[in-house]
């Protein structure tokens, strides 16, 4: 009986570190639109309408504030939802934090690496204003699935009955996301692109595809 009582006791201090990064994250985001209120307005139309890449296109934006506070919560949501399909393929513990801080800070050093290289050869290759262009429309649609996702890993947090089917459907949708989120990309930058299709071609296989194979890779195999 006192065992148990112990036990349950440090699942719920195991719990509270992910209540606490749920929470951060919600006022993150009540700030943020509190600040930027028309801006988080026309961004939260974006599944709908393209007016806010049309506004906030300039490559000025992709670091301003509205964006950098997001990019935080993205790599928190992220972070927990890798975590969380890896519990539920018996991979890892979803009460592990310490697994936490090593995803999220492998997420957050793979994606600014590859936003350094994507910068020396966009520099490079002279397409620089298409690359970065390219990254703030990532990094737009990105924030908005990582924002819709955010409430889904609180489900998936605190219910323990949650059907692998669940899980699959999930990572196929995120998918298919990031799918739309390249192809309307290509249409929007296609006359450009067209005019350096080799280099686009390269960038592609090389920071794109590449990767994204590796870590599938070595998670897998881990």
């Amino acid at each position: 009986m006192i065992d148990d009582l112990i036990g349950q006791e440090r699942i719920v201090a195991n719990k509270d570190w992910a209540t606490l990064l749920f929470v951060l994250c919600f006022v993150v985001i009540v700030i943020t639109k509190a600040a930027f209120e028309n801006r988080f307005s026309d961004f939260s139309k974006l599944i709908v309408s393209d007016k806010y890449n049309k506004i906030y296109k300039e490559s000025s934006q992709l670091f301003s504030w509205f964006n950098i506070s997001f990019i935080f919560v993205q790599f928190i949501s992220i972070s927990f939802f890798i975590q969380l399909v890896l519990v539920y393929f018996g991979y890892a513990s979803k009460y592990d934090w310490v697994l936490f801080i090593q995803l999220i800070t492998f997420s957050s050093v793979f994606v600014f690496s590859k936003y350094l290289i994507e910068k020396i050869i966009a520099v490079a290759f002279d397409f620089e204003d298409l690359i970065d262009q390219y990254n703030l429309q990532k990094v737009n649609y990105r924030t908005y699935i990582s924002l819709c996702l955010l409430p889904v890993n609180m489900f998936l947090y605190y219910e323990n009955n949650i059907s692998i089917t669940v899980i699959y459907t999930l990572i196929a949708l995120l998918l298919l996301a990031n799918v739309f989120t390249y192809l309307n990309s290509l249409k929007i930058y296609q006359k450009f692109i067209i005019g350096k299709l080799f280099y686009f071609i390269l960038y592609l296989c090389t920071l794109e595809i590449v990767p994204y194979y590796f870590v599938y890779y070595w998670f897998t195999k881990k």
